[in-house]
């Protein structure tokens, strides 16, 4: 993990916000952000906040270059329940939950993999046995 941000108590559903953020994990910053400036929907505006906060944090470490972040944690939970009452039937009160979002981030850098060549192993070939009466 290099970089990390978190916004909590977001005036939106989780359920709305997750739609947002299974288009953007694991992807590079720069792609993400291309993503969320072409998405309609309100949930882009706090992502995209977001995730250029967690940009921020990274570049304050001078060894990391931004062309190499990519999401390695996108997470979004449910956050407390604001209770609003309305009329129902037979003079009830029918209860409206406005519900809000916890969304965390975590960028990582990429981390370019040397192939190392492993020495064969020599297999044995598996017999049946018989099984004595």
């Amino acid at each position: 993990m290099i970089s990390k941000a978190t916004a909590r108590y977001i005036r939106i559903s989780p359920r709305k916000t997750r739609l947002v953020t299974n288009y953007i994990k694991g992807k590079k910053v720069a792609e993400a952000l291309a993503i969320l400036a072409n998405i309609n929907k309100k949930a882009c505006d706090y992502i995209e906040g977001l995730l250029k906060s967690a940009i921020s944090n990274a570049k304050r470490n001078p060894a990391v270059d931004e062309k190499d972040l990519y999401i390695s944690k996108l997470v979004v939970d449910g956050g407390p329940s604001l209770r609003r009452y309305r009329a129902g039937t037979m003079g009830r009160a029918m209860m409206i939950l406005h519900r809000t979002s916890h969304i965390s981030i975590e960028l990582d850098a990429v981390v370019k993999k040397v192939k190392e060549d492993k020495p064969k192993k020599n297999a044995k070939k598996r017999t049946l046995l018989k099984r004595s009466k």
